[in-house]
């Protein structure tokens, strides 16, 4: 130890070190990484005089120490400079160091890069071939957009090179050009099809791949390459059938990164298209049957063609071909050769559904390997396998693989088990036999749509329900630690309890199950104390009690049910309490019990959708995410509740602010403390109401539908009659707005009034005024009253959309229009907020579209608003 110790020293004492060998021993012989960091920062202060010194003798040197100062992971970015001294030296082997610092010391995004793009343009034009070979390597690594653009010439020239060295390094390069600016690849079409006709297989190799990536940046390319899919065909029947050549040989397979490089060309340029794809049939069947499965190399052109297959328009024959080979993979030791084929079948199963199935067993099989990525893979490829004629065979084995799979597995699995069953069940009896085992081994992880859906195939199966009842009170004798099986059970036997005692003693599994009043009523107690009982289940028990007590025979255990709810009246869940407080309440109504506890009516059929995040829904619970009701949105415009759909507030750019088709809202439903403030939502703006216009009996209209005035009516304590109008006392601005009303009805024709407000919009007869007021309770908000005004000249207007938009400092609510047919002189309107905590000034963008009932004409246009002027609100 010390004779090491002692040369560590002697090392140290020698710096500066003059060879890389010297630095490379000095490290090794470091016992720590404080003496390694000691070593490496002198020899980095020694190489920085050195550079500062400009001593290009030992440049050479110091850089090459310096990259490997770098491969250690410290900073060696001082170094940069040097790199590009050494560039520009003469001499091949400065310039190699060189080129290889420039590469791991200089990335794209550097700086120091736009003083590499002379250097290597004047080294692409060298007479060298090893020196333009340098340049093109550095190029293809570190180019960026703005050095692509400069050197683009100087690689399309040398991609015609006569020398194949250059013209492999080049179609490289031209790799890392289009890669960084796409549009540049039209200068590169022509060269590149001369390079498919190359016989050097370096220079095909890097022209494949060149026409590969052309092919997947542009698509619009593949029309111009396809006509090369009978030259690529030729070049891989030679590889396949010719003899093996050292030179290109791996473990007996000729050249198998050219293979898989045309097979995946081949692949891109016969999809959708039908010639290419009969062009390609035959070649595809010959490597499928030729190729050797025994290595890796095989194994990967396999794939390869295997992937082929099934993108283009192949025949039947060979697409059953391509599932076998992918049914040999499942049989390789080799976990990532399985899990391939496993994944490759997942995404053909629906195309070949038959030829998958015959290797149905051994893709059973993969459920019990030790690899859980294997097992997922296997598992949804069992489910995409079920169908009509195997769902006895395949429910059974999944069942199996249910009891024993990992929990992450089940609850996913329980709800994909519903689901085929519900979809392929030969007969009710079947299904309910399948959730029932479902839920005896994985009670615990169902979701409650699956449960829901259980209860309603019994409530739907009347001559099942019997049965039903008798295997769930059975299942409930032996265990309740599963708590979709005991919910499940808990809810049949209260709704069926009357049909279980009725059909006495029962046989399960050969064992006798004693079932009378008694023991129905015992059973759910012991589930209530049992110490698996959660609020749920306990809330589940006590309605199922109350209904047995309308169902049960023996007047008895009315008592022994009042002593469980009693013995609930003080429970700490405060549902539970009220619960057991209201069933007991009811005991003294015998009257009126068993007819609030009647059986529940069947509930209607929905189907479980099992959607992305794996987190399932009913199939009509997206329709109950309708927009809101009328009352929910004016309370949500007024602050007091929340609405969505058509209350959503809107950034800027978002144009889904439509005008909801909706009845007008009835202000009458809301609340009688909110009566102020939709009076100041409705008298805010000080215009009078639009004189109505003439009936075609000649007769006056009302100047408002009657859902419009007889809500504002009925919510001011007024009446829809006009004679009762003016009694109302005006004691608040919405009274003001009801005298309005009616003040405004005539008994003379009317007589075109002025529309007030600002104009925001007018075309075709129609037009748009804004009326602005500052919201009372919220100086931030500004209350917008969107006036229609038809003047007639082209008939009624209809189907009005109204959108509006708002930068995104401010936020802006719609409510419901009060029609979206504005007859002839009449004035339809709309309630607009807008939120402008910053106070600054309201911008909107409009979009309007609506119809003209004289033409039919539908006008779609665009406008713009505001600022509103000075004190105008």
């Amino acid at each position: 130890m010390n004779s090491i110790n002692n040369i560590s020293q002697q090392i140290l004492a020698k710096l500066p070190l003059f060879r890389l060998k010297d630095l490379i021993k000095a490290v090794r012989a470091c016992k720590t990484a404080a003496e390694e960091r000691a070593v490496i920062q002198k020899e980095s202060a020694n190489i920085r005089t050195a550079f500062k010194n400009e001593n290009s003798e030992t440049r050479h040197t110091n850089v090459a120490k310096l990259l490997y100062i770098h491969m250690l992971g410290y900073p060696a970015h001082f170094g940069q400079m040097e790199c590009l001294k050494l560039v520009a030296s003469p001499k091949y082997a400065d310039k190699r160091l060189g080129y290889l610092g420039i590469m791991l010391l200089i990335d794209e995004k550097t700086e120091v890069l736009t003083l590499v793009t002379n250097s290597l343009k004047n080294d692409l034009n060298h007479s060298n071939m090893y020196v333009v070979g340098l340049a093109l390597c550095t190029l293809g690594n570190i180019s960026s957009s703005e050095m692509a653009r400069d050197l683009c010439a100087e690689v399309e020239k040398l991609l015609g090179s006569s020398n194949t060295y250059i013209r492999k390094k080049a179609a490289l390069s031209a790799l890392r050009i289009i890669r960084r600016v796409p549009e540049l690849h039209e200068n590169f079409i022509s060269r590149t099809k001369s390079l498919l006709n190359d016989r050097n297989h370096g220079v095909l190799v890097t022209g494949v791949t060149l026409v590969t990536e052309i092919c997947q940046i542009m698509p619009e390319n593949v029309e111009i390459f396809r006509k090369a899919v009978p030259l690529l065909v030729r070049h891989l029947k030679n590889l396949t059938t010719t003899g093996s050549s050292a030179e290109h040989e791996v473990t007996g397979v000729t050249d198998p990164f050219l293979q898989v490089k045309i097979l995946r060309l081949l692949r891109i340029l016969a999809q959708n298209d039908q010639e290419a794809s009969d062009t390609m049939n035959d070649i595809l069947a010959q490597v499928a049957t030729n190729t050797e499965n025994a290595k890796n190399v095989g194994n990967a052109i396999l794939y390869e063609t295997v992937l082929a297959i099934m993108d283009i328009k192949s025949e039947a024959g060979l697409r059953v071909l391509a599932v076998n080979i992918l049914g040999k993979f499942l049989s390789n030791r080799d976990n990532n050769i399985r899990y391939v084929a496993l994944e490759t079948l997942n995404k053909t199963v629906g195309i070949e559904t038959q030829a998958v199935q015959r290797h149905r067993n051994i893709i059973l099989d993969c459920l019990r390997d030790g690899d859980i990525s294997i097992r997922r893979r296997a598992l949804e490829l069992s489910f995409a396998l079920i169908n009509e004629g195997n769902v006895r065979v395949l429910m059974r084995e999944l069942l199996a693989f249910l009891e024993v799979s990992d929990t992450e597995f089940k609850q996913s699995m329980t709800t994909k088990i519903a689901l085929a069953a519900e979809r392929f069940a030969p007969n009710k009896r079947w299904h309910i036999d399948t959730m029932l085992r479902m839920f005896k081994l994985a009670g615990n992880h169902v979701r409650e749509e699956v449960l829901a859906g259980f209860i309603r195939l019994i409530a739907q199966t009347a001559d099942l329900q019997q049965y039903t009842v008798q295997k769930l009170y059975a299942a409930l004798k032996r265990d309740i630690s599963q708590e979709s099986l005991v919910l499940a059970g808990v809810w049949v036997i209260g709704e069926y309890g009357d049909i279980l005692i009725g059909g006495g003693s029962f046989e399960d599994e050969d064992k006798p199950i004693e079932v009378n009043d008694s023991t129905v009523v015992n059973l759910l107690d012991s589930i209530l104390m049992g110490p698996y009982a959660n609020q749920l289940t306990r809330e589940y028990v006590l309605t199922a009690l109350m209904k047995l007590s309308s169902r049960l025979s023996d007047p008895s255990m009315h008592g022994k049910i009042l002593e469980i709810l009693n013995r609930h009246k003080v429970s700490m869940e405060v549902e539970i309490q009220q619960r057991a407080v209201e069933y007991t309440n009811l005991f003294s109504f015998d009257n009126i019990r068993p007819a609030v506890l009647e059986r529940m009516p069947v509930p209607e059929g929905r189907t479980i959708i099992e959607t992305g995040s794996d987190s399932p829904v009913t199939g009509k619970s997206a329709s109950k995410l309708a927009g809101p009701s009328d009352q929910d949105l004016l309370l949500d415009l007024m602050g007091v509740g929340t609405a969505s759909g058509t209350g959503d507030i809107l950034d800027e750019g978002d144009m889904s602010a439509q005008s909801p088709e909706v009845s007008n809202a009835q202000p009458s439903s809301a609340p009688k403390q909110n009566v102020d403030l939709l009076a100041d939502i409705f008298g805010s703006s000080s215009a009078p109401a639009a004189a109505p216009a003439p009936s075609a009996q000649g007769q006056p209209q009302q100047p408002m539908a009657s859902n419009g005035a007889d809500a504002l009516l009925d919510l001011f304590g007024g009446s829809s009659d006009p004679a009762a109008a003016p009694a109302a006392t005006p004691a608040s601005s919405g009274l003001d707005a009801l005298s309005q009303l009616s003040s405004a009805l005539p008994t003379s024709p009317p007589v075109q009034q002025q529309i007030p407000g600002f104009e925001a919009y007018t075309k075709h007869g129609f037009s748009i005024h804004f009326v602005p007021s500052r919201d009372r309770t919220n100086p931030a908000i500004i209350n917008i009253q969107v006036l229609f005004n038809n003047d007639g000249s082209h008939g009624s207007v209809t189907s009005i959309q109204f959108q509006a938009a708002v930068p995104k400092s401010q936020r802006l609510q719609l409510a419901a229009p009060s029609s979206t047919t504005v007859a002839p002189s009449a004035t339809e309107k709309q309630l607009m907020r807008i939120n402008n905590p910053q106070q600054t000034p309201v911008k909107m963008r409009l979009r309007i579209s609506f119809v003209l009932s004289n033409s039919g004409q539908k006008i779609d246009d665009m406008a713009e608003f505001g600022p509103f002027p000075e004190n105008a609100i």
